[in-house]
């Protein structure tokens, strides 16, 4: 399928609850769709998603890297509250999630892919081996296909067709043709596995094949978690070539690596910590000495695992209209976080920017076309899909949650109260390594950010001493010019302080706050820990 959507089908005997859909593309920058104005990147299949759904134009990971900004999405709660601080950080067996709550309206979530969920270590023996990996699974879920970061069984899969995948994974993500470019130059040369054996392709088919076991009329739940467009930047043939280094918009950067450094101590310490081999297997360095031109060359071959992407989100498409399964089925397509992609001469994720935050998404509700292939342009957050799910699927509400229901949204309606701001996220400690509380000299609570980011201005408070920034977004929408020792934006500076110091005492853990024990028994409501419901 490219870019068109299957024609309907009238059901006579609809099921009372829709099929799930939740799709998550790793590190898929905001900007980087066509139906949002891209000027370069196309991607018809995802546009023909929004076509005929809803696209929230600003829509905003929680955290960063993939196992807080993934336990925002699956818990519905800011970091602060279900503090998953780092990849590694165990989830708190206390908190619900977006799994847990649908087994408990009836179905049977299943994953394909990953969800980089560290487990509860309380809950385990010392010697459980699930204590040695950071990639568990979100509890809830029946794993149908996983698939870590080792690859094992997709280089399993390549192997059976006849692909020598001895080297593993990164190694099997160089070029084919490329031996020993250590400090070369960045290669669009294609791997040795070709676009219909990447790990997209592989996870497509696994789920394409699980739908057709699926009995007709019995709703189900799914979560397709694909690795691309994360990193080791490279794709197969044709995508690997589709676009040129040369278009795409400029970079939002300083004037050099130095003067972007000398901005804030903690830029000067990320970039300092930008390693080549990180984003291309074999290839060592620092990520700032790139050239432009290697930049370049880097987004166009990450904007081609956007499209090789795309094409497999169509043969989804497809799959699901074959199963008779399109009219029933609610998708959501998102990401965990974005890609610096090159701003600030950075790659990755984290800190402060909203290259590293801005993400897609696009939900689409069979039942609601009134609003199909409308924007939203108010500010979203991945702590508002569990409660949106929550809703669609006809469960009970979860006042506790921190993100609010986008369900008003998907009937065409502007809620009053909607929040006029964005909100993240970052910590940067280093519970093993240290290196950051070395750094700076400060101990590992303090390693932290939040962001409070408006249609005008982005402030970001730092922990363990470090100046705060404010931008003034309609001047510098780059984010390049810190005014938070102006005397002119000192109101500001101080207005958005106590803004964040207002949504910080708004969203403390509501679990138990929101009730209480009277002499007629437990008034209001309450969060259930894992395992209480009733």
């Amino acid at each position: 399928m490219s870019g068109s959507l299957p024609r309907r089908r009238h059901l006579e005997n609809r099921n009372t609850r829709p099929n799930v859909l939740l799709i998550t593309c790793d590190q898929w920058r905001g900007d980087c769709l066509s139906a949002a104005g891209h000027p370069v990147v196309k991607t018809p299949n995802a546009d023909a998603l929004a076509a005929e759904g809803v696209l929230f134009r600003r829509h905003f990971g929680g955290a960063a890297p993939c196992s807080p900004a993934r336990a925002c999405l699956y818990t519905g709660l800011y970091q602060m509250n279900n503090r998953v601080c780092r990849n590694g950080t165990p989830l708190d067996a206390r908190h619900g999630n977006i799994a847990l709550s649908a087994r408990a309206a009836g179905y049977d979530p299943t994953l394909f892919g990953y969800t980089d969920v560290s487990p509860d270590p309380r809950q385990l023996s010392a010697g459980d081996p699930r204590l040695r990996s950071y990639e568990g699974v979100l509890p809830g879920f029946t794993v149908r296909q996983f698939l870590p970061e080792h690859q094992k069984q997709w280089l399993s899969w390549l192997s059976a067709q006849g692909i020598d995948a001895s080297v593993g994974s990164p190694d099997i993500h160089r070029p084919a043709d490329e031996q020993g470019n250590v400090w070369g130059d960045v290669s669009n040369a294609p791997p040795v596995y070709s676009r219909d054996q990447t790990p997209t392709a592989f996870l497509a088919g696994e789920f394409v094949r699980w739908l057709g076991e699926q009995e007709q009329g019995a709703p189900w739940f799914a979560h397709i978690s694909f690795i691309s467009p994360h990193p080791p930047f490279i794709v197969p043939e044709p995508y690997n070539a589709i676009y040129d280094p040369a278009d795409g918009p400029a970079f939002r950067r300083a004037a050099t690596r130095q003067a972007e450094a000398d901005s804030h101590p903690y830029l000067a310490y990320d970039l300092d910590h930008q390693e080549r081999a990180k984003f291309i297997p074999g290839i060592e360095g620092k990520v700032t000495d790139w050239s432009e031109e290697n930049f370049r060359r880097i987004r166009a071959i990450y904007y081609g695992m956007i499209s090789e992407v795309d094409a497999q989100l169509g043969r989804i498409w497809q799959a699901l209209t074959a199963a008779g399964s399109w009219d029933d089925t609610v998708i959501v397509l998102t990401s965990d976080h974005a890609e610096m992609m090159g701003d600030h001469f950075m790659l990755g994720k984290g800190g402060f920017f909203d290259a590293s935050y801005h993400i897609p998404l696009i939900i689409r509700d069979p039942h609601k076309r009134a609003v199909a292939g409308s924007v939203v342009d108010r500010f979203t957050e991945a702590v508002d899909i569990f409660p949106t799910l929550l809703e669609l699927i006809g469960a009970g509400p979860e006042p506790q949650l921190d993100g609010r229901s986008l369900a008003p949204w998907l009937d065409g309606k502007q809620p009053a109260d909607w929040r006029d701001a964005a909100h993240w996220e970052f910590d940067f400690r280093s519970v093993f390594g240290g290196e950051a509380e070395r750094h700076f000299g400060i101990g590992s609570r303090d390693c932290n950010l939040a962001v409070l980011r408006t249609s005008d201005f982005k402030y970001v408070h730092f922990g363990g001493g470090l100046p705060p920034l404010l931008f003034d977004l309609t001047k510098d929408p780059g984010e390049l010019s810190n005014v938070a020792n102006d005397p002119a934006y000192l109101p500001a500076r101080l207005e958005f302080a106590e803004k964040m110091l207002a949504w910080r005492a708004r969203h403390l853990d509501q679990s138990l706050a929101l009730a209480e024990l009277t002499e007629d028994g437990v008034v209001g409501h309450v969060g259930w820990a894992v395992g209480s419901r009733e």
